[in-house]
């Protein structure tokens, strides 16, 4: 099956490129579309959702039971790409050892680059009801005692629905005062500024004091970061292409992909968004990501990277540690205090 959450309009049996109510779909496996025949009723999606996570439990994550990724797709995606994207992260990571569900977070973005700005203020608009449908359920479950772990991963224009999502969080009172917490926060090919992720960026605060980790994944030779950067004549670099400012939080992490970058072999139909999203299939990325959610090796002892002279580097070589189900992580996570 594929989870998705939906933020597109609804218009009959159509869903629209238009910001609307959130939807619950529930997918069969080889779907590329969806209509209101695959809605769910809330409560039965996240039983499911978290059924699933937890009844596949990962002996190498440090969560006390399952996890649950939510994928946040950027600009230029239709309903077809927002699935496909899904499932291709999920079965990367599945074929790299990591047991969990991914979710597909589907906001409403066209598939015309000229769309980009008309996508932009969609994305400030989701936000909200990533808030309001997806951050709140996850603050209601762990308020209940659920200890399912929970992450996000954006996209491009997806990373700036993450950031403004927990920005928005702060003016819902329920959701300030709680004490609701996310694992993981990936970013590839992050289409918002680095600057935004200096320590003293308001914007960024509100999602630095809520997770546990923030690894921003970039690449120096993404040519469509390099449009939309020009877009704003230059003066503000995008941390999916030149990573993290150097007074970035403790929390954040930069891994530079672009050696590894520069050794792929472009696909027979690549365009100049393949630069932009190679990532979705590529098993040492996924590798990488593999490790990075399950939160139970350091940051910079992970064997996916290399210390470089800028940072942490994605390399060609680590591989996962051979005896790492032995280690009695999961054990070791149930009985940590809370």
């Amino acid at each position: 099956m594929i989870y998705l959450l939906t933020a597109r309009k609804r218009q009959g049996n159509a869903f629209l490129a238009e910001p609307g109510p959130i939807q619950y779909l529930r997918l069969p496996d080889g779907a590329t579309s969806y209509d209101p025949s695959h809605i769910v009723p809330v409560k039965t999606w996240v039983a499911e959702v978290r059924g699933l996570a937890d009844g596949d439990q990962n002996p190498t994550s440090i969560s006390p039971a399952g996890d649950v990724l939510f994928f946040v797709h950027g600009y230029n995606n239709d309903i077809a790409a927002a699935i496909g994207r899904t499932v291709d992260l999920e079965t990367n990571l599945r074929a790299q050892g990591w047991r969990g569900v991914v979710v597909g977070f589907d906001w409403p973005s066209g598939n015309n680059v000229l769309n980009y700005i008309e996508d932009r203020q969609d994305a400030s608009a989701v936000a909200g009801q990533l808030v309001s449908k997806g951050l709140k359920v996850l603050a209601e479950g762990q308020a209940a005692g659920c200890v399912t772990n929970v992450h996000l991963i954006g996209h491009s224009t997806g990373a700036y629905v993450i950031l403004e999502a927990f920005a928005q969080a702060e003016k819902v009172g329920d959701l300030f005062k709680s004490d609701w917490r996310v694992g993981q926060v990936a970013l590839i090919a992050g289409d918002i500024s680095a600057d935004s992720l200096r320590a003293s960026a308001a914007w960024s605060q509100p999602m630095f004091r809520r997770v546990m980790r923030l690894t921003n994944y970039s690449n120096g030779s993404d040519a469509v970061l390099a449009v939309s950067n020009a877009k704003r004549l230059g003066v503000a670099p995008r941390a999916g292409r030149v990573g993290l400012p150097p007074d970035a939080p403790q929390k954040a992490v930069n891994v530079d992909c672009t050696a590894h970058f520069h050794g792929l072999t472009p696909p027979p139909d690549a365009g100049m968004a393949w630069c932009h999203g190679w990532h979705f299939n590529d098993p040492r990325f996924g590798l990488d990501l593999a490790m990075t959610l399950e939160g139970a090796i350091d940051r910079n002892a992970i064997p996916t990277r290399d210390a470089g002279p800028r940072g942490l580097v994605l390399n060609e070589t680590g591989m996962r540690p051979a005896a790492m189900a032995a280690w009695g992580i999961k054990d070791a996570s149930r009985a940590a205090p809370a």
